[in-house]
């Protein structure tokens, strides 16, 4: 976990969900109801101010991104931007390690060398309807669930994001900045546990400013928030293996396979 998830709404019902006040997404991603890894996707977080350009999230935008990837003059507004789901560390050589980097464990955050810069101030949320996790029947058989907020709401999943600059491109070249997130994991709830053994870290609403806050760098209190987090109020049931391509894609893969609203 967490290797598929959905995400079908629109960005302007995210820009009015999570209050965001810059728009810098540099697409209008489609629907997309089996995001799979190095997919782009959007991100909600708190940066300084702007001047419209995209995240660098595999297209046109990130121009100087803030400044190295330090933080830039002004204070943090909330923005709304899309980036590469597969974390590529500042470090790293190039962004292939990112297809590996998907999920960040919470255990070990604080001691992860790709992760720990991150965590104490490259904070985001990451929208989606809900996600997808395989529950093994027999040896040869698993079996595709959709857990999902069970009042229909959109699920705010802990995650972190990173820059990353290419050293094979120009200055000035738009490509020069990716911007690559990861989702942060921890132990599945027990009604959940036992369709897998992990979930997401899910941010409620009242969590979000401090979440989000960049200026809120010390680990423990960041960590704090992260096990103050009350229960997820996730729901699941079982879907068709059509999920289990990522060929496939559309709104009935979130259908349940049989009238049974939730298992577990």
């Amino acid at each position: 976990m967490c290797g598929r998830y959905a995400s079908a709404r629109k960005r302007q019902e995210l820009l009015e969900e999570f209050t965001v006040a810059e728009d810098g997404a540099s697409d209008e991603l489609k629907p997309d109801y089996n995001v799979a890894p190095t997919k782009k996707v959007y991100a909600v977080m708190e940066r300084p101010p702007g001047k419209g350009e995209g995240a660098g999230g595999g297209d046109a935008g990130g121009e100087k991104r803030a400044a190295d990837a330090g933080d830039g003059p002004g204070e943090p507004v909330r923005r709304l931007e899309v980036v590469k789901w597969g974390l590529v560390p500042s470090w790293a050589k190039d962004p292939s390690v990112g297809s590996r980097m998907i999920n960040a464990r919470v255990e070990t955050l604080t001691e992860k060398p790709s992760f720990r810069r991150a965590f104490a101030k490259r904070r985001c949320l990451i929208p989606a309807d809900g996600y997808y996790e395989w529950h093994r029947t027999d040896k040869k058989t698993k079996q595709p669930y959709f857990i999902h907020p069970e009042d229909g709401g959109v699920m705010a999943m802990a995650g972190l994001y990173e820059f990353w600059k290419d050293p094979t491109r120009a200055e000035d070249d738009p490509l020069k900045w990716l911007t690559t997130c990861t989702v942060i994991t921890t132990t599945a709830e027990d009604h959940l546990g036992h369709i897998h053994d992990r979930m997401p870290v899910i941010i409620k609403r009242d969590m979000w400013a401090d979440w989000l806050d960049p200026g809120r760098t010390d680990p423990a209190e960041v960590m704090g928030l992260l096990k103050d987090a009350p229960p997820s109020g996730l729901a699941a049931y079982p879907v068709s293996s059509e999920v289990n391509s990522v060929r496939n894609n559309g709104p009935h893969l979130m259908e349940p396979e049989s009238s049974e609203t939730a298992l577990f």
